[in-house]
């Protein structure tokens, strides 16, 4: 456990541990925006920062509208304010530089489930099917293997 770190879990995919910064998402139509800056108060004033790679691996974000998950690599959002990941094709049909929601969906939640004893105890992902890389993250975006992430 540790304290004035930039993330809040660390994923251990067997291989490596990623540090991950978690973000609440909000649906606008036919997108999920996820605000990837910081605010806070300092002697100084109001601060805003944004993440760096040096600091995460990457933003988990849930947008509770659509009970979605989202991983978000830090190397392709580093420095950047927001995130705009699209459900749908936009009405203008730009396809350029557009983020489908799709690629950087996360499959895998860890869920408590009570045992019969009463206890509650972790059970891995929900259902059990989104456990398959492919679940995990479609995209492929990470340069590790995401199959431990599961």
């Amino acid at each position: 456990m540790t304290e004035g770190g930039r993330y809040d879990l660390i994923f251990d995919t067997g291989r490596r541990l990623l540090r991950i910064q978690c973000k609440w998402a909000v649906r606008r139509n036919d997108v999920v925006a996820v605000r990837l800056r910081t605010s806070r108060r300092t002697p100084t004033g109001h601060a805003r920062t944004v993440y760096s790679a040096k600091e995460i691996d990457a933003i988990a974000a849930y947008c509770s509208e659509i009970d979605g998950c989202y991983l978000l690599p830090i190397a392709e959002f580093a420095e950047s304010t927001h995130a705009h990941l699209r459900l749908a094709p936009a009405r203008n049909n730009q396809v350029r530089g557009v983020k489908w929601a799709a690629q950087y969906r996360f499959g895998a939640v860890a869920q408590l489930e009570e045992r019969r004893h009463g206890m509650a105890e972790a059970r891995g992902s929900s259902p059990l099917s989104s456990t398959a890389e492919e679940a995990v993250h479609p995209g492929g975006l990470f340069p590790f293997p995401t199959e431990s992430l599961s």
